[in-house]
């Protein structure tokens, strides 16, 4: 059960090969026996899933058709809100903090038959690229227990590369989701930004956040995005008139014209990596891609311009985290100047607090036009950038990051250094472009490396599309820590 994938795993249930119950009771349980070894899950709501798999075989049962997915268990960033269960977002500031309501998403995958089985580690309020910064403890690697599993959505990464949930959702608001799916070498989709009803999502950057599916071959995210697309009146940015369908499966890329930034492979980037992710372009070749090759404009001011407007979103944000109305309180606190000083220090962690401190800044008087409303002024740019860009290619093909997945503590007291791991990711947010992400080889180390095709906006089909030829013509997304598996 462990080895199929989801498509698969439903198809069992709903020709009543397999109870849903029965695929709940190995998930919940292989968590529970296991002690949580790649520290995943921060909650497993076995008998909150155990009653959700009866009524889904009641409607199995009754004939009804619900979805491919129907009966699959599924696990969420725990910064997604679930009725009933703990929503911690790996923060002391939320500790005991139980949703008298759940996410959009969190509805549509309960009306499409799927089993929420828990909640999963990631970093602190989703501020951090290894998933290290959390309350909870850092997520490890299943390829290698003592490396990171990357963030901030390395949770809902590691659960599915360690075989622990076949789908898995994360959110993305500068590579969260893409990042982690390349270290832990699995299949990711960072949707275009209003495809998605971010309603329910715990804010980071409004702006930039989207929740995006996580599964073992992008068919099963595919399948997933169909049902967690689509409108939401609860949720402004949300404009897509209605949910994703995707087709059969293209035989070849003959036609399809494919980007590839050379200055992305430049000083800064592994051999091990470079060399993977050009071997993935000359496999699309093969498929029929035809391949060009470009300077990716304005690239030495991706990285700054994310954090200055991320980290202003997200003071802003934070801010109702003040003791009083939302969060953790401070015992300690004797009057209200100290309610305000010792709930917020001492809720928050390290990271949040440092790019809280960053986005006060740059909003501040007499800062805000050098720093914030230039950041948004280039944002604009880089956004035309990408449009000129998709005059020319049907898609791009970058690296997710410049190195496979690196050892545990190792950059984690060099926040520049872990924010320029994002260089490859972050413009994708900052212009709302969707992009999927997939694995496509190894290192010397035997650490998996990712690619990600990037698409203009609304063109996950073709960003699909493309994954599917790759993934029919190689077989890394097979590949588990233990060996092969589907």
């Amino acid at each position: 059960m462990f080895n199929l994938n989801a498509l698969e795993l439903s198809s069992l249930i709903r020709e009543r090969k397999l109870g849903a119950a029965e695929a709940v009771n190995a998930f919940t349980g292989a968590a529970e026996k296991s002690g949580n070894p790649y520290n995943t899950f921060i909650t497993v709501s076995k008998e909150y899933a155990l009653e959700r798999a009866k009524a889904v075989q009641a409607r199995i049962d009754a004939g009804e058709t619900i979805s491919p997915l129907a009966g699959v268990p599924v696990a969420l960033k725990d910064n997604i809100s679930t009725s009933g269960i703990p929503t911690t977002c790996a923060s002391k500031m939320h500790d005991g903090y139980i949703p008298v309501f759940s996410a959009e998403v969190v509805d549509k995958l309960e009306r499409a038959g799927m089993i929420i089985i828990g909640k999963l580690n990631m970093d602190e309020f989703a501020m951090g690229g290894s998933s290290e910064t959390g309350a909870f403890g850092p997520v490890l690697n299943p390829w290698d227990t003592s490396r990171v599993a990357g963030g901030s959505s390395g949770g809902s990464a590691a659960a599915v590369a360690g075989r622990e949930a076949p789908l898995t959702l994360g959110t993305d608001t500068g590579g969260s989701i893409r990042q982690p799916c390349s270290f832990c070498g699995v299949t990711g989709i960072k949707p275009t930004y209003g495809a998605v009803s971010r309603y329910g999502a715990v804010a980071y950057a409004s702006s930039l956040d989207q929740i995006g599916p996580i599964g073992k071959n992008i068919d099963d995210c595919a399948a997933l995005l169909s049902v967690i697309s689509g409108p939401d009146a609860k949720d402004s940015t949300c404009f897509i008139d209605k949910p994703f369908v995707f087709g059969d499966a293209r035989e070849n890329l003959n036609g399809v014209r494919i980007g590839l930034p050379r200055n992305y492979f430049a000083a800064g980037i592994e051999e091990d990596v470079r060399h993977n992710v050009t071997a993935a372009a000359k496999e699309l070749e093969a498929a029929g891609a035809i391949i060009g090759e470009f300077d990716m404009p304005l690239m030495d001011y991706m990285v700054p311009v994310f954090y200055i407007i991320a980290c202003a979103e997200a003071s802003s944000n934070l801010s109702r985290y003040d003791g009083l109305k939302y969060g953790y309180r401070s015992a300690a606190a004797k009057t209200l100047s100290e309610v305000y000083r010792l709930s917020r220090s001492e809720g928050f962690g390290l990271e949040v607090k440092r790019r809280i401190m960053l986005g006060s800044f740059v909003l501040s008087s007499g800062y805000y036009d050098a720093y914030y409303k230039k950041a948004l002024q280039i944002r604009a740019l880089i956004k035309e950038e990408y449009n000129r860009l998709f005059e020319r290619f049907d898609m791009i093909l970058s690296p997710v990051s410049p190195t496979s997945a690196y050892k545990i503590g190792e950059n984690i007291d060099d926040p520049m250094k872990m924010y320029m791991g994002d260089i490859y990711t972050v413009s994708v947010n900052l212009a709302g472009l969707p992009a999927a992400v997939f694995p496509c080889g190894f290192d010397r180390l035997g650490l998996p490396v990712g690619v990600q095709l990037i698409g203009n906006a609304f063109s996950e089909a073709k960003l699909i599309e493309a994954a599917r030829v790759y993934q029919r013509r190689t077989d890394y997304h097979t590949k588990t820590p233990g060996g092969e598996a589907k």
